[in-house]
């Protein structure tokens, strides 16, 4: 099987230890994660040959990055060196009514003065069938951008199968464009998209008047009319996928999804995950899920739910990656929650 191609930015992350406060912790714990990269890892704990692109500064923290990142199975051969630093992300964990909290130290990092033209995507590609990306890398800088644009421009002439997470980061969009000014050049190049209603809105100004998550409102056949305007817009994408989010609270979410295909609507299971440990990175846990259940007989329905199932495990993994195994999945899959002890 050929490579699965992610591109983006990895990141130190610190964290508050549980639900502490920044003004309360003493220490901060230390790993790393970003988007596509969230993605690679899942892609090889699963068992498909995954290949990471970023640029990292040729440095200890560096090195460590790369070393992590390849220690589950990803090809790290092709990451870029250079710059001076490795962007950083502090987060505090919310807990009940309390809102998780990032705050980002990302400004001048290694990728965000990454130079168009350094990469040779058509190298890159020669082993690929799949090109990733998010929504972030391009927020991230113009270079960041334009490097992207050139990779789906290429993956495209080679007629990889490209998706997006368009994973809308307000905090991120500060170098002079918006991201509806941005994001149609790179989004009219994919074959599947995966979003959320808020993403829909900020980046293309599309809405639907049936979901108010903040009320509970997520509704699966209200996302036909953004699906339809979305696909007015890309034609190109055959698959649009949305993930389903309630938020009853910090620590308690039910959790679906909704894919659209041409005029057909499949429906993920719904999981109320009642106990979350670390959120972060479920939207990439699911896009792992849906690239591998795709992979493995293009059965839309059974991609859905093992994306669905994979990503509500996520919750219950400290860090970025998700770390579950493909049986665990589909031990979820197959209806058993129960968190018995295996022995």
């Amino acid at each position: 099987m050929k490579h699965i191609v992610t591109f983006g930015e990895v990141m130190l992350r610190l964290a508050a230890p549980g639900n502490l406060r920044f003004s309360q912790s003493q220490q901060l714990n230390s790993t790393f994660g970003g988007g596509e990269a969230n993605v690679a890892v899942s892609l090889a704990n699963f068992g498909l040959p995954s290949k990471f692109i970023t640029r990292l500064p040729d440095n200890d923290i560096g090195r460590w990055c790369e070393q992590e990142i390849r220690k589950y199975g990803v090809d790290t051969s092709a990451i870029q060196w250079g710059g001076d630093r490795l962007g950083i992300y502090f987060l505090e964990t919310g807990a009940v009514s309390r809102a998780s909290k990032v705050i980002y130290d990302r400004a001048h990092s290694a990728i965000a003065e990454i130079m168009p033209g350094t990469i040779d995507w058509d190298s890159v590609f020669e082993d690929a069938q799949w090109f990733h990306f998010t929504g972030i890398t391009p927020a991230i800088s113009a270079n960041a951008a334009e490097v992207c644009l050139e990779a789906l421009q290429i993956a495209s002439k080679k007629k990889l199968t490209i998706s997006c997470d368009l994973n809308y980061r307000k905090k991120l969009w500060k170098w002079g464009k918006t991201p509806a000014e941005v994001m149609p050049d790179l989004v009219k190049e994919c074959d599947i998209i995966l979003g959320n209603e808020e993403d829909a809105e900020k980046i293309f100004g599309i809405k639907s008047k049936n979901i108010d998550v903040t009320k509970g409102m997520v509704n699966a056949g209200a996302y036909k009319s953004i699906t339809n305007q979305l696909r007015e817009r890309f034609p190109k994408a055959k698959k649009i996928v949305f993930t389903l989010r309630q938020s009853v609270s910090a620590s308690h979410n039910n959790w679906s999804a909704v894919l659209f295909d041409s005029d057909k609507m499949f429906v993920a299971p719904n999981y109320s995950i009642t106990h979350i440990v670390d959120r972060v990175g479920g939207g990439d846990s699911f896009m792992a899920g849906f690239i591998y259940g795709l992979s493995q007989n293009n059965d839309n329905q059974k991609a859905l739910n093992f994306a669905t199932a994979a990503s509500a495990l996520k919750h219950t993994i400290y860090g970025d990656f998700n770390l579950v195994t493909v049986e665990e999945v589909e031990k979820l899959m197959a209806g058993d929650g129960s968190g018995r002890v295996l022995r």
